[in-house]
């Protein structure tokens, strides 16, 4: 699993994996459908973005569904807006890391680590 500070720079490594995964690409090759995305806090609270193209919809990834159809194409093609990506963002999908790369919806609250990073997440 690869991270990326922001946004842009996860969409542009899954434009560079998606091309890479096509060999001697053809336009219509480079067809995608949706795109799928996930948003991760870590313990110091830096915000880290992970994406995937797909040529069809309904494929499943490491990410969660985030456009489809032209929309995805769009964004593949670099015609988005890295703000409204993230404003349609559901937070409560984000990924929080409560152990070093071990992530989960909401931080364990059962033990002393996962308490203090709670804390520190509900100070954001």
């Amino acid at each position: 699993m690869t991270m990326y500070a922001t946004l842009d720079e996860a969409i542009d490594a899954a434009r560079e994996e998606f091309v890479a995964s096509k060999p001697n690409p053809g336009e219509d090759e480079l067809s995608v459908q949706q795109l799928n995305l996930q948003k991760y806090i870590l313990q110091d609270g830096d915000i880290m973005w992970q994406a995937e193209f797909f040529a069809t919809e309904g494929e499943d990834g490491e990410c969660l569904p985030m456009v489809s159809g032209e929309g995805a194409q769009s964004v593949f093609d670099g015609d988005f807006d890295e703000i409204e990506l993230t404003q349609e963002w559901i937070e409560e999908n984000t990924l929080h890391e409560w152990d070093e790369g071990e992530f989960q919806l909401e931080p364990p609250l059962d033990t002393e680590e996962g308490q203090t990073a709670a804390d520190e997440w509900d100070e954001r």
